[in-house]
């Protein structure tokens, strides 16, 4: 389990330090390559190891399981990923407080966001400019889209309201009586990043978000403009 561990780390380090000299599109396009080969690599290695069977690269486990239980799967993949991301800020705001901790939070924001949308582009095989549409879509292949509840409202052709209808966190925090964890310095990171990656011409606008006001029906609402 070290070795897997440092070798996580290894590749985070990799991704991270090529990002900070050839910029964050490079780095995304390196990592599509990289990334194959060495899950390829790794999945051969471990199959033979291990004795379990691979089919197109996949552990042919999985390609026999049910929808329901592919899609439990993911769901508890989504929540690990949460998981590990609530360890990390709740690590760093102990040693060394909350301002520094949502400090890096937020800067990890600035990176993991637009990887992420990156990735669902290339997913979804979306092009440069995906428009509102590619946005709608994108934001369903989002982690946190087996995670929470949310909804889109549509105002016009050129306009739409996103909304974290039931946020696992802050319904955590609501169920143990603690006021809303403030996401606002996250979420104004997270949504425009992730949003003009998908098209650089959609602008992002806070409606609301912790520690802003908000109704019982949702925890933060974004609206999302493309401009001509």
């Amino acid at each position: 389990m070290e070795g897997f561990r440092r070798t996580l780390i290894h590749y985070g380090c990799w991704f991270r330090e090529v990002e900070y000299q050839l910029g964050m599109q490079n780095a995304v396009a390196v990592e599509l390559e990289a990334g194959d080969l060495s899950f390829a690599i790794m999945m051969k290695r471990l199959s033979t190891i291990l004795g379990f069977e691979l089919e197109d690269g996949t552990p042919r486990v999985l390609k026999e399981m049910s929808r329901e239980g592919l899609i439990k799967l993911l769901d508890g993949v989504c929540v690990n990923w949460l998981a590990n991301d609530g360890v990390w800020f709740q690590a760093v705001e102990k040693r060394f407080g909350m301002d520094t901790a949502k400090r890096c939070n937020d800067t990890c924001w600035s990176r993991f966001s637009p990887y992420e949308a990156l990735r669902i582009k290339e997913l979804l095989g979306l092009p440069r400019r995906a428009g509102l549409d590619g946005l709608k879509a994108a934001l369903g292949f989002r982690m946190y889209a087996r995670i929470n509840k949310q909804s889109i409202e549509e105002i016009d052709g050129t306009t739409f309201i996103f909304r974290m209808n039931d946020c696992r966190v802050q319904s955590a925090r609501k169920r143990k009586g603690l006021a809303d964890y403030p996401c606002k310095s996250g979420g104004m990171v997270e949504y425009p990043f992730f949003a003009s990656t998908i098209d650089p011409r959609i602008e992002t606008e806070c409606i609301g978000c912790p520690p802003d006001p908000h109704p019982d029906e949702w925890y933060c609402a974004w609206k999302f403009t493309l401009k001509a």
